[in-house]
């Protein structure tokens, strides 16, 4: 049972071995150790009666996805790879420079609150993902030890939703990629561990890739009216682990996190 504090700018160097010390770092792999390109990725077989015609890349497979640990979004590091000018509202940015000087303190997710999206791709735990063609299935083993459900039946979101953590997730691919609607977030998370906040008019983007057997392709459009003047992108590589599991996370067991939330 893993129990380490993490995901606070505060705690960041207190944290940092504990929670990356159960996913080892995948060594080479044979194709590296031959000097020969990575190995193309798998495919999932064809479904007629399902109206999948064409086999789809498999983002699965006997292992898990390293999701790196990213701190600010919009800057070109830890996974990120091009640095973003966020076009804040002035309400927005002067939350997000409030949580810089007190060390995001109020941050959510040190409460043990579900992320959300993106920032479960930001939440520095592995991540699994179970397909079919009816749904996508993501299990992370962090952030609160929280699934979600991405539905690919030609579903539309519900004319009145809910508003939750993770959101209403519809899917559907173009080509190799599979892209993501989701709405119906409440305002109760951060899009990461900087501060950039959201609202309740939070539309999201995702599109996921996997040009080779070794990495994850993601992109996310952050679309929210009520907290910047127009939509902006973030793209970056998550690597696999071949062969490894998911380990049981209980974010509110021993949660060391809330005794350090004391900002400045």
């Amino acid at each position: 049972m893993v129990t380490c504090a993490k995901g606070l700018l505060i705690l960041l160097t207190m944290s940092a071995a504990a929670c990356f010390a159960q996913v080892p770092a995948p060594g080479p792999n044979a194709n590296q150790l031959a000097g020969k390109p990575p190995a193309l990725a798998p495919r999932m077989p064809d479904v007629p009666e399902m109206g999948v015609q064409r086999a789809k890349p498999d983002f699965g497979g006997h292992g898990m996805w390293r999701v790196p640990y990213v701190i600010d979004m919009a800057q070109a590091r830890a996974g990120i790879e091009h640095p973003t000018d966020v076009p804040f509202l002035p309400w927005s940015k002067a939350e997000f420079d409030q949580a810089t000087e007190n060390h995001s303190k109020d941050d959510p997710e040190g409460y043990c609150l579900p992320p959300g999206v993106p920032r479960m791709m930001f939440t520095p735990y592995p991540m699994e993902i179970l397909q079919q063609p009816s749904r996508i299935v993501m299990i992370f083993e962090g952030g609160a030890h929280v699934w979600r459900t991405i539905w690919m039946d030609g579903r539309k979101h519900p004319t009145e939703l809910n508003p939750t953590f993770l959101g209403d997730s519809i899917g559907h691919w173009e080509g190799d990629t599979l892209v993501v609607d989701v709405v119906g977030f409440n305002d109760r998370t951060w899009l990461d561990a900087a501060g950039h906040r959201h609202t309740e008019r939070l539309h999201v983007v995702e599109k996921y890739s996997r040009p080779n057997l070794e990495t994850l392709h993601y992109e996310a459009t952050i679309d929210d009216r009520g907290a910047y003047t127009k939509p902006w992108t973030i793209t970056m590589n998550i690597p696999w682990a071949a062969g490894q599991e998911l380990m049981e996370y209980i974010c509110q067991e021993n949660n060391r996190d809330v005794q350090h939330l004391v900002g400045k």
